[in-house]
């Protein structure tokens, strides 16, 4: 416990390691390798060793860009997440139908998001899953500072419509989407998740709708407004 409460006390290193601009081609160079090499052996088999030799570079350099692996995972990790969708990039024609049309949208596109953007998508679920407290902890702050998934103005645009309750506070609808969104999708999407969630082989899709339509009627009674 003593080492986690001092880098609690003490920032991690890689927070204080701002881009110098000339060298802003070289670090991107790295992210885009790095984001592949952890995607395919995952955070802790992942070396950066080896994604220096794959570019050609030294290894110290690229903890001089990073300040140390951890530092250089948070910025694939800030890259991944940059990628995906926000919830208003609905189409219209779902988006006039409401927040809670918009969110069974997304929930049914996820498969084939993750088929599109398997890489970004894996990056995604080892910070979530497979990172230390540390690392964790950093990522948090990030998707609470940055909400990447534009979830504040999905927020804002359900109460504005009156189908979110206003007697719940805005904060709190955010964090419970933030939260239940994001596993519900990963446990239904995701075969090395599934134990603790759902006992399956081989869901058909329409096991798969009914499981999202089900959620989004629990959702609804949780945040939605009264009829």
């Amino acid at each position: 416990m003593s080492g986690i409460a001092s880098s609690l006390v003490h920032p991690p290193h890689y927070r204080r390691m701002p881009p110098r601009p000339r060298s802003e081609g070289k670090r991107a160079l790295i992210v885009d390798a790095a984001m592949r090499h952890f995607a395919e052996h995952g955070y802790n088999a992942a070396r950066v060793g080896d994604i220096a030799s794959e570019l050609g570079i030294a290894k110290g350099s690229i903890f001089q860009h990073f300040g140390s692996k951890d530092g250089l995972f948070f910025e694939v990790y800030k890259k991944a997440v940059g990628s995906f969708p926000r919830y208003l990039d609905a189409p219209a024609e779902v988006r006039q139908h409401g927040f809670f049309e918009i969110l069974r949208y997304w929930l049914t596109r996820t498969e084939h998001l993750v088929h599109e953007d398997w890489i970004p998508y894996r990056i995604s679920l080892l910070g979530n899953y497979g990172t230390d407290l540390v690392l964790k902890r950093e990522i948090n702050r990030f998707l609470l500072a940055e909400d990447p998934y534009g979830t504040v103005a999905f927020v804002r645009f359900g109460l504005e419509r009156g189908e979110l309750r206003n007697s719940v506070d805005q904060e709190m609808v955010v964090s419970i989407l933030d939260w239940t969104i994001e596993r519900f999708q990963d446990a239904l999407l995701t075969e090395e998740l599934d134990p603790g969630l759902f006992r399956r082989q081989g869901d058909p899709r329409e096991k798969k709708d009914a499981r999202i339509a089900q959620f989004l009627m629990i959702l609804r009674g949780a945040i939605g407004a009264e009829r």
